[in-house]
């Protein structure tokens, strides 16, 4: 917070209007701040932030200078991970000397955070990344210099240019944000046109492939083993198997039942190929891609997959003592991966969850209690320290006297 500085709502010379957000508070780090619910307003040069209503008033607000940020990210939130981005990560320079009196004096933190309230919009990240990369502000000398020929310039000649644009105070702030409120609604004109033309051809794509789905079972036409197999193939990948939606049942435990068992005709294959377990992050990604447009809510997995062991299907949902959730064989027993994950920390004498999930081609999240689960079996002795979490062979089991 010590980059911030109080500094009435104006825009400087050279200085653009990009776009506003609502419903905005700053974390000084990981720390909350005071500065809530307020109105961000973002420009070629500066981020400002004050209550609602007091920028577009010209009032006294928050600038952070845009040379300060050399790096920016988006922080997702939500089940699984997979809900959209609610915080922007600025990662900021020292604080230059000469600088405004501010909120702060001085900060143990080299990042700020923006929090939105309604999760960040993809154009505002754009426009601030942009705005960001493009340092306006290092031009700013050269408009300066051609902004003061062409005072000199009017100060001989009375007329004033018709096309000329107010660009500071508040008439400058609310002609800019009507400029872009026009431009916007035009680019999502275009965008929803685009997406309808898309959406229709998805559907003819759909519906070509179910026929062929449909040739194929029947065998019509001159079509070889050969061919059926790789067109199967093509299918899969493609997701156009008809899949189980909930309208086609007539409660909500009838239709978490189908899906369970279209997951787990689905997924025996895939968790053979990856070692018997998956996250559930990476099933919800799996199904979806092969139901093409009929997708299903995290929670709608979670649910069916509940049901696995009622309906015996060869896998079942395991929860780990530290949150995780997986989709795991029934064949893949804690003895087991006890027992592979020793053998490989017998082989390489030590492993970090890195490591094991080079060497088992899985995710690190799963490396991580693979070692977890050969720690309490008994066959791994773990390690911390600042350098990180390593495992080793148990020596007191197999080097005892």
């Amino acid at each position: 917070m010590d980059r911030f500085e109080y500094i009435e709502a104006r825009l400087f010379e050279g200085e653009n209007y990009l776009k506003r957000e609502k419903s905005v508070k700053i974390y000084d780090g990981e720390d909350k701040t005071q500065y809530v619910d307020g109105e961000v307003v973002l420009t070629t040069h500066r981020i400002l932030w004050g209550k609602p209503g007091d920028i577009p008033k010209g009032l006294t607000c928050l600038s952070l200078p845009l040379y300060y940020v050399f790096c920016l990210e988006e922080e997702n939130s939500g089940v699984f991970g997979l809900g959209g981005p609610k915080r922007i990560l600025l990662h900021l320079g020292p604080a230059l000397p000469g600088k405004g009196p501010g909120p702060a004096v001085v900060s143990p933190y080299h990042f700020i955070k923006f929090s939105f309230k309604d999760g960040v919009d993809p154009v505002f990240y754009k426009a601030l990344n942009d705005a960001v990369n493009a340092k306006a502000w290092e031009r700013t000398p050269q408009q300066q210099h051609t902004s003061s020929e062409s005072v000199n310039t009017s100060t001989k000649s009375p007329v004033t240019p018709v096309n000329s644009k107010i660009r500071s105070g508040i008439v400058g702030i609310e002609r800019s944000i009507e400029e872009h409120h026009r431009a916007t609604d035009e680019s999502i004109s275009v965008a929803f046109q685009d997406l309808r033309k898309l959406m229709e051809k998805a559907k003819d794509m759909v519906s070509i492939s179910k026929t062929i789905s449909t040739k194929i079972r029947e065998k019509q036409g001159d079509i070889s083993e050969d061919d059926t197999v790789r067109f199967k193939s093509y299918l899969m990948s493609l997701g156009i198997d008809d899949p189980v939606t909930r309208d086609a049942f007539r409660s909500d435990s009838d239709y978490y039942v189908g899906l369970a068992q279209q997951i787990s005709d689905m997924m025996v294959a895939v968790l053979m190929d990856c070692g018997g377990i998956m996250s559930l992050a990476d099933v919800w990604c799996r199904v979806n891609r092969a139901r093409g447009l009929e997708l299903i809510s995290p929670e709608d997995l979670l649910n069916a997959c509940k049901l696995l062991g009622t309906i015996g299907a060869p896998m079942s949902l395991r929860k780990f003592p530290s949150g995780a959730c997986v989709l795991q064989l029934n064949s893949q027993s804690d003895e087991e991966i006890a027992k592979v994950t020793g053998q490989l920390l017998e082989e390489n004498g030590s492993l970090t969850p890195v490591k094991l999930s080079q060497l088992a081609n899985v995710s690190v999240l799963l490396a991580r209690e693979r070692l977890f689960t050969t720690e309490r079996r008994g066959l791994a002795c773990r390690d911390e320290s600042i350098e990180g979490l390593a495992f080793y062979p148990n020596l007191f089991l197999t080097k005892a006297a």
